[in-house]
């Protein structure tokens, strides 16, 4: 899969709209579809034209290799991960808990969602680089989403103005180890167990 700046990603992650094209449309569908159930490895542009019911040369037209199209089905369902996160915790008061909540629903999200989870479960060969080694873009798109919340945070609470990039990140960093490893003493799995442990772990770390 190419990589694109960290800048690209964040921007195209965060504000991505739908495609117009109706087309386009339903061939991402179908790669999500496809990629859920076979993984990305096994699957190829047929068989994601098959299952979209258009042209292999269709495909190709809009998405250009299976490596675009493998990042633009990725790209929306970060967006629609970003968007359902965000809605998971507007209504909540303060940014402790936010955080505590947010949290929470990110991994619930992460694990149950088809083709995140699905990945991690069919290929983790093919996620962990991407979480690892070459996470660096989406790592960084990740942190700069919640630092971008953290900011806010402070103005409207009244907190120090400096530079939350640091927290964000460690925050950001202690959630992708329990996606990748979830064996732990704190069953994450239960969600007021995930709950406590972000709400004296991570929580406190916006008054360090």
């Amino acid at each position: 899969m190419r990589t694109d700046t960290n800048d690209s990603w964040l921007a195209r992650a965060l504000a991505r709209p739908e495609p117009e094209d109706d087309t386009a449309r339903r061939i991402l569908d179908a790669a999500l579809e496809q990629f859920t159930l076979l993984g990305v490895r096994r699957s190829s542009v047929d068989d994601v034209a098959k299952r979209a019911g258009v042209s292999r040369v269709t495909v190709y037209r809009r998405f250009q290799t299976k490596d675009r199209l493998v990042e633009e089905t990725l790209l929306r369902e970060l967006s629609r991960f970003f968007a359902r996160l965000d809605a998971a915790v507007a209504g909540l008061p303060t940014m402790k808990e936010r955080v505590v909540e947010g949290f929470v629903v990110a991994l619930r999200h992460t694990r149950a969602h088809p083709l995140f989870g699905g990945m991690l479960r069919l290929e983790p060969e093919v996620v962990l680089p991407y979480l690892t080694v070459q996470g660096g873009a989406s790592l960084s798109a990740t942190v700069e989403y919640l630092t971008g919340h953290l900011r806010r945070a402070q103005q409207v609470e009244g907190r120090p103005d400096e530079d939350p990039r640091p927290v964000a990140e460690l925050m950001v960093r202690v959630a992708v180890s329990f996606l990748l490893n979830p064996s732990s003493c704190i069953e994450m799995e239960d969600a007021e167990q995930a709950r406590a442990f972000a709400r004296r772990y991570l929580a406190p770390l916006l008054d360090a």
